[in-house]
């Protein structure tokens, strides 16, 4: 039986497929369209699973939709009526536009897909139904808390609930407009980030502020109970009447205007930063203990947008509310298009559930499209690309050694990630014992801010020697404090002295694996798993044997702005626009001095839209 899950219509669209409940491809449309957070109808993801799936459109037995646009509606509709100033055309767009695309996903698949003849119904999960499935079924437990926060879905914003076996049951939701993920994105925006893409920046700019507005915001915008409920005041917002997320009385409070975007950034925008995450990881915190009390569960599976603050998972990891934590990797929307599949077979088909409790149901998450060597090869020698292939094994002794050397690697293994981590499939690499490496990739490479970390990828077996956690962290997930024995003390009164001087506050060595470690010692880390990514475990081991180091920097394989790269001429194209030195795919090796020149017009910079 194959069931089809899609996302769609808002952003960052996928689509999944499962085959008699296993999870088989997922795949997000931005990855083949090369549009960032592309939100149209998955039609690129749909065929790559039908390819995965061997079978016709016609085949799907069923397809399900992340959400229920009829609810969502009454939404729309409740909170229009219920507020004066909301404008005619805000309503109309938000309406029409949304209502009659969702309401037309079957008629837009059958005409792609030439279906005649078929009945093919609809299904849909709601929203939040949908993030709660991704968490619970794909994980390694057999029962679980679960909790799902993000911006907004139909009407519910924040969800607790509990699953046991097949069984998954929502107990309290907390609706909008109280919405702890639509707060969070407001400071984003006021911060000078782009919402729903530049959250993670406001986390890591966070360590670089103090919290001094905690008190400011909790007596003015939002009330906090001990149970971890929360009410927001919206007359501070505006993003109810227009997409723009506060208004005149929110600058009154902060005294000051919304940073612009790109400009220089402040110490008074990092603490504001610093506030916000402090609010957000108290409400998580909150949630989390008074979960664990209510439904005696010793796990907790995650999902949806805020699920994606690992700073926020890394403090409930030392807490220990819970034994053990498990996160949906694409825990934004683009997971629904896997928790609406999930929750149909589950709610309509299975009689049972197989538990993985070693590592997962997910897969590793390399859920994506790959590329034979053959198919590499083919490539490069139609379009006269020089390059080497080795078998496996020198290709990785190779590539340890360039490393090693201060290399940066692009790294093309296998099947590419679901998800918005990179987690060596499409990865770029790096040593982390360098110190000018986190600036030279942001630079040279990333084309960003230069503030931004980078995370760790070390091998699971070595994770406690270098970081404090006992845990594994396969999804790069959960921050956690590099090892007081690597750390080094730093002056931590620069930016106090002079709030402009970000980077020789930033470029300070604070450990001997400086590349990865920000500014308050800790670190995003991935543990890479032998049997999810053996070449990539492998990589790690012989870079070890080398440097006597089992981490490597681990970042995206992209531009900012753009999606991470798919095919190997993505990979190729962002290795030439790039100061990346060494490209990997597959057993086939291209060094940068063997390329021919290219124009220095970085007019294709303009292809992506900063996030």
């Amino acid at each position: 039986m194959f069931i089809l899950g899609i996302s769609a219509y808002y952003h960052d669209s996928a689509a999944s497929i499962i085959k008699d409940g296993k999870i088989i491809a997922a795949v997000q449309e931005e990855r083949f369209t090369r549009n960032k957070q592309d939100s149209n109808l998955p039609i690129h993801a749909i065929q790559y699973c039908l390819h995965i799936a061997n079978i016709d459109f016609k085949e799907v037995d069923f397809i399900v939709y992340y959400e229920n646009p009829i609810i969502k509606l009454d939404r729309w509709l409740i909170t229009a009526i219920g507020r004066n100033s909301i404008s005619r055309n805000y309503q109309n767009e938000k309406i029409i536009k949304n209502f009659s695309q969702k309401m037309n996903i079957l008629h837009e698949l059958r005409e792609e897909f030439e279906i005649i003849g078929k009945e093919d119904k609809l299904y849909t999960v709601p929203h939040h139904f949908s993030h709660a499935s991704s968490a619970f079924f794909p994980s390694p437990f057999k029962s679980a808390a679960v909790m799902i926060l993000d911006g907004v879905g139909e009407w519910s914003t924040t969800t607790l609930g509990i699953g046991n076996g097949k069984n998954l049951e929502i107990n309290k939701c907390i609706n909008f407009p109280n919405s702890l993920g639509l707060l969070y994105s407001a400071f984003t925006s006021y911060c000078g980030f782009k919402v729903n893409s530049g959250e993670y920046k406001l986390m890591g700019l966070a360590p670089y502020g103090k919290p001094i507005y905690i008190d400011i915001i909790k007596e003015n915008i939002i009330t906090i109970l001990e149970d971890g409920s929360y009410s927001v005041n919206m007359d501070y917002f505006s993003y109810m009447d227009s997409d723009i997320m506060t208004n005149k009385k929110f600058n009154e409070l902060f005294n000051m205007l919304p940073r612009k975007p790109e400009s220089r950034l402040t110490k008074e925008y990092m603490d504001v930063a610093a506030s916000i995450q402090n609010i957000t990881e108290e409400i998580v915190l909150k949630i989390a203990k008074n979960l664990a009390k209510e439904t005696g569960e010793k796990n907790l599976v995650m999902a949806g947008g805020v699920a994606l603050n690992c700073s926020a998972n890394g403090k409930l990891l030392i807490e220990k509310y819970f034994d053990n934590i498990w996160i949906q990797p694409a825990a934004g929307d683009a997971g629904g298009s896997l928790g609406a599949a999930l929750a149909y077979y589950y709610g309509k088909v299975a009689t049972t559930r197989e538990v993985n409790h070693e590592l997962d149901s997910q897969c590793g998450s390399y859920l994506g499209p790959d590329y034979t060597n053959d198919e590499i090869k083919e490539y490069l020698q139609v379009e006269n690309i020089p390059f080497k292939e080795l078998n496996e094994d020198n290709c990785i002794n190779e590539v340890a050694k360039l490393m090693s050397q201060g290399n940066i690697i692009g790294f093309f293994n296998g099947r590419m990630e679901y998800g918005p981590r990179s987690l060596g499939a499409r990865s770029i690499l790096g040593d982390p014992r360098d110190p000018k490496m986190q600036t030279r990739m942001n630079l040279k490479i990333k084309f960003r801010e230069s503030f931004r970390p980078f995370a760790p990828a070390v091998l699971e077996e070595r994770v406690s020697k270098y970081f404090s956690i006992d845990s594994k962290s396969p999804y790069m997930l959960q921050v956690a404090p590099v090892k007081q024995n690597l750390c080094n003390t730093v002056d931590e009164t620069i930016l106090e002295k002079n709030s402009y001087d970000m980077l020789n506050y930033l470029n300070q060595q604070r450990s001997d694996i400086p590349a990865i470690t920000h500014v308050d010692y800790s670190a995003r880390i991935q543990t890479v798993n032998k049997r999810t990514n053996p070449k990539f475990h492998k990589l790690l081991l012989e870079f070890e044997k080398l440097t006597g180091c089992a981490v490597c920097v681990n970042t995206s394989f992209n531009v900012r702005g753009e999606p991470i790269v798919c095919t190997p001429e993505d990979a190729y194209r962002c290795f030439m626009r790039t100061d990346i030195d060494v490209l990997v795919l597959e057993n086939c090796i291209l060094l940068k001095e063997d390329q021919p020149k290219v124009n220095n017009n970085e007019e294709w910079k303009n292809e992506y839209e900063l996030d």
